[in-house]
């Protein structure tokens, strides 16, 4: 931002190298530390900064505008209250606008403040951008003081001295306390959202940051869904019979959430129930078959992101929000890869030659993004079979 006049800067981002950005802050007031990525979606800035898997982070928008829908509880993806800390500040390059959308129900401002979210416009996001693109994802330091009263000097200190991503544990911070069932469906602009089956196969859904739109398709899709925490033993886990189950998207390292995670992976693996992976249940379900995860540059984070589908041949356009990825020349030789970016070439599914287990890298329940994927959810709770069924 460059001030004129009389106009002191109220928000203010640091980097971990020292770079300064200034700007108007907007939502919560105070200071935090966090690894700061870029996301290029165009819309669904709500679902993106309420989504778990950005726990710890600071999103810069790649797109300028920000407000004109405002914000409504009817786009939350936190499916918990402990899953609401997700994104812990934002950056855009203009001011937030009052909303123009009859579904909104309170302004984006007012939104940010109440989920504790710090706020930075006035910003050259293609500047920041252009950083991250050549540098990799900062650790950083974002500021909202009215008055304009920073001290920059602890400010660096603060960005050079935060934890980085990699080997931080987040998934516990935004899993849920207790087990509990899911029974709310698919969204439609005169009904609002539909109540799942009652009766149908039983998906149990681990939860390492769940979106909600995750549990809603499996509802959509004909499921009964329960989801419990992330740190559920196996034997739990079986205990509620499932007829599949779901490993759930979340924040962090991968490798530290799989330190008390791939234990019940691999149990789970060896019952020869279905699993579905999805982000990082897709990379702790690579760990636990023995490939590898890598912390990569600048991350995948937006609803535009190409990949191929090897198993159809169609080229599907999907939203992403990842850090980490799979390397996909270590999956074991049991394992298919399914899905690969059209970007970079990075792993973005796999699948099982001997058991029936698959993992998507992308968010096929989109929120924000588009709808190409939704047709994973509909083939998995397809392939389950009831104990009837057996």
């Amino acid at each position: 931002m460059s001030t004129t006049g009389t106009e002191t800067p109220t928000g203010i981002l640091v980097l971990a190298d020292g770079s300064v950005f200034y700007g108007r802050g907007t939502g919560a007031q105070g200071m935090t530390t966090a690894e700061l990525c870029f996301n290029t979606a165009m819309t669904g800035h709500q679902e993106m900064l309420a989504d778990p898997s950005y726990a710890g982070q600071v999103i810069c928008f790649t797109f300028p505008h920000i407000g004109n829908v405002g914000a409504n509880e009817e786009d939350e993806e936190a499916a918990s209250d402990p899953a609401r800390k997700a994104a812990v500040g934002m950056v855009s390059r203009a001011d937030i606008t009052p909303p123009a959308s009859w579904r909104a129900t309170s302004t984006f401002d007012e939104w940010l403040r109440t989920r504790g979210i710090i706020g930075l416009t006035g910003v050259d996001t293609r500047a920041l951008t252009r950083h991250i693109r050549e540098h990799g994802m900062p650790m950083c330091a974002i500021a909202h003081d009215p008055n304009g009263q920073f001290d920059l000097d602890a400010l660096k200190a603060a960005a050079a001295g935060a934890t980085p991503m990699e080997g931080r544990e987040l998934a516990a911070d935004v899993t849920r306390a207790s087990e509990d069932s899911w029974t709310q469906a698919g969204w439609s602009i005169s009904e609002g959202y539909a109540t799942g089956p009652e009766e149908g196969p039983h998906v149990v859904v681990l939860d390492y940051g769940v979106k909600a739109n995750i549990l809603r398709l499996l509802a959509d899709a004909g499921a009964r869904v329960s989801v419990v925490p992330g740190s559920t033993s196996a034997d739990s886990v079986l205990a509620h019979k499932p007829d599949g189950i779901l490993v759930s998207n979340g924040p962090g390292d991968p490798s530290a959430t799989g330190e008390y995670a791939l234990a019940t992976l691999k149990t789970l693996i060896d019952s020869d129930l279905p699993i579905l992976g999805i982000c990082l249940g897709h990379q702790m379900l690579a760990l636990a078959i023995g490939a590898k995860t890598i912390k990569m540059a600048q991350g995948h984070h937006g609803a535009n992101h190409p990949v191929k589908n090897h198993e159809s041949g169609q080229v599907e356009i999907v939203s992403m929000n990842h850090g980490f990825a799979v390397d996909g020349s270590s999956l074991p030789a049991n394992a298919e890869e399914t899905f690969v970016s059209l970007f970079d070439g990075t792993n973005c599914g796999f699948k099982l030659t001997d058991k029936p287990v698959q993992a998507v890298q992308h968010h096929p329940e989109a929120s924000p993004g588009p709808q190409d994927s939704f047709g994973v959810f509909k083939r998995f709770v397809a392939s389950l079979k009831t104990p009837a069924e057996a």
